[in-house]
């Protein structure tokens, strides 16, 4: 995994996607020792915080020092990771398939190079779970509450980060008592210390609700949308498959056990699919094909609404409909490979791996509250693949259990090739994206050194934030709720076609950044800037274009 980001070069002075606003946020820890957010951020961010001040005080600062932080958390959730599968009763070669097939995930190496806080979230549930399975499989009372308490205290800290995680000690831990509920000693301990856990979610809910500049979310039942709900589920059900897809492909053999009917009927259905998707149409957005959304990069997620215009494309369209095939034909295999398995699995296992009903037990109440909340909040906000983490890592540990279970205890050399494939597109996909970042940040330093001044250009959302932080204490943001005043409504301003938004009040755009030099009022008098677009000879270019009809040069 450190190989395939150091070959990707992750480096870029800006923000990527939101840890803009959450890296002013560990530099201001390490200079003044308080915790003060800028109006972006719902989350708490604490053990993240205090990592990366700490490398502020040990290197200095910069953007990349940050994010070197949450490199390093995700080399030890690799780890951990590999740990837990392996103590799940997946053999030790297949549990670092599985693993690499996670942790080489595009989504994940991306957000691997970032300051985000979906990484150290996620370390803290796996390390919980691998706490849980120590606990269920230890042989003395004394050791199974050690481990107890050690996913308390774990989880309730690096939970700080990102709270979904703290359904750890809420859900996880409850659940591996009640599989412990026979051993009173350890129920009596284990009650206590998950209490504790408790306890303390609830004093830094209480804490954080009083920070000024916080973002405010609030949880509506009636207001979410079911079919805005289903809508989005659909959209990860077509995904996961691909950012699991060394897992999912194994269940490709699968399709020979299918009934004709049903295979043919199955990518009839498929092919129509593919055909709405590729047709250049009005409903063809409404069809999306793999990769999609982060799985791509983020240049293509986020670019357009950022930059005027959609970025060049990264895959060819027939490409993207192989990996379409490739992951739900492995979802039909498994649905059959289900529906055929016998009820008792055909390998043995070591006395001290976990049987599918303690799994079961362990595994779905977490993963339906994790689904509940994430639901919740795409509801109020939008979906976004880095959401599915948390259930990936599920799948990982059950379809290679499963497998190894029913079909082979050897996982096939096909399963490696697969790991390394991703791995390979995965490397080239961040190499692009940070490129493109790297090249926003040349393009803006063109300007200034042409003395146009930074609140004269909007150059993305990401970048303005930035610049909005150097002229305010927080992003204008409408859920701001405390100190009141702190948002103030953007004023109307006339019709323009190019697109403005009230986040960045101090910002009063003259000229934009495109992919496309005639978007919005056309090109500026200064030079574009290309950048990197591994594989592709031809670079990919950046222009600076009038925000308004009366732009001077």
């Amino acid at each position: 995994m450190l190989l395939s980001e150091l070959l990707a070069h992750p480096v870029a002075n800006m923000g990527i996607i939101d840890d803009g606003t959450y890296v002013p946020m560990a530099r201001t820890l390490a200079a003044t020792g308080h915790i003060a957010y800028n109006g972006w951020g719902a989350g708490m961010l604490g053990s993240q915080l205090y990592l990366a001040a700490a490398f502020i005080k040990l290197f200095g600062f910069s953007f990349t020092v940050v994010r070197s932080t949450t490199i390093l958390v995700a080399m030890a959730m690799a780890f951990i990771l590999q740990r837990t599968l392996v103590r799940a009763g997946i053999s030790e070669r297949n549990a670092t398939i599985g693993t690499l097939a996670l942790v080489l995930s595009p989504m994940y190496l991306l957000l691997s190079a970032t300051y985000m806080s979906d990484i150290p979230g996620l370390f803290a549930i796996v390390l919980c779970l691998y706490c849980c399975l120590r606990a269920l499989q230890s042989s003395t009372d004394r050791s199974t509450i050690a481990w107890l308490c050690f996913a308390v205290l774990t989880n309730a800290v690096f939970g700080t980060s990102r709270q979904i995680a703290w359904l750890g000690i809420l859900v996880m831990l409850p659940s591996a008592l009640w599989l412990l509920r026979a051993r009173r000693r350890v129920v009596i301990f284990g009650a206590i210390a998950t209490l504790a856990g408790a306890l303390f979610i609830l004093a830094c809910l209480q804490w954080l609700k009083h920070q000024p500049y916080i973002v405010t979310v609030h949880l509506n039942l009636r207001a979410t949308s079911p079919l805005h709900v289903v809508s989005e589920l659909a959209y990860f059900l077509l995904d996961a498959p691909f950012l699991l897809l060394p897992a999912v492909a194994l269940f490709l053999p699968g399709l020979r056990k299918t009934r004709p009917v049903i295979l043919f009927s199955f990518f009839a259905l498929l092919l129509a699919y593919l055909f709405l998707g590729i047709y250049p149409s009005h409903i063809r957005g409404y069809f999306p094909i793999e990769p999609i959304g982060e799985s791509v990069n983020a240049a293509a997620m986020f670019a357009y609404p950022m930059l005027l215009t959609v970025p060049p494309d990264f895959l060819p369209l027939s490409v993207r409909a192989f990996f379409t095939l490739l992951a739900l034909g492995g979802v039909l295999g498994l649905v059959t490979l289900l529906s055929q398995s016998p009820a008792s699995p055909s390998a043995p296992h070591r006395l001290a791996s976990p049987s599918w009903q303690q799994l079961r037990v362990l595994l779905m109440p977490f993963s339906i509250a994790y689904a509940f909340l994430i639901c919740q909040e795409g509801a109020i906000f939008e979906f976004h693949d880095r959401y599915l983490l948390g259930l990936l890592v599920i799948a990982i540990l059950c379809l290679f259990r499963y497998y190894q279970d029913h079909a082979s205890t050897r996982f096939p050399l096909i399963s490696v090739l697969l790991v390394a494939v991703i791995a390979i597109y995965s490397t080239v996909a961040n190499h692009q994206m940070f490129a493109f970042y790297r090249a926003r940040v040349a393009l803006a330093s063109e300007l200034l050194a042409a003395g146009v001044p930074p609140t004269s250009v909007k150059s993305g959302w990401e970048y303005d934030f930035g610049v909005e932080l150097q002229h305010s204490s927080h992003i204008n943001n409408s859920r701001i709720e405390w100190p009141r005043g702190a948002y103030v409504p953007a004023p109307t301003l006339p019709p323009s076609i190019c697109p403005t938004d009230g986040e960045t009040p101090h910002i009063h755009p003259v000229y934009g950044i495109s992919f496309d030099p005639n978007a919005c009022y056309g090109p500026a008098p200064f030079a574009p800037v290309h950048y990197s677009r591994w594989p592709y000879r031809t670079p990919g270019t950046l222009y600076v274009v009038r925000y308004a009809p009366t732009s001077l040069p």
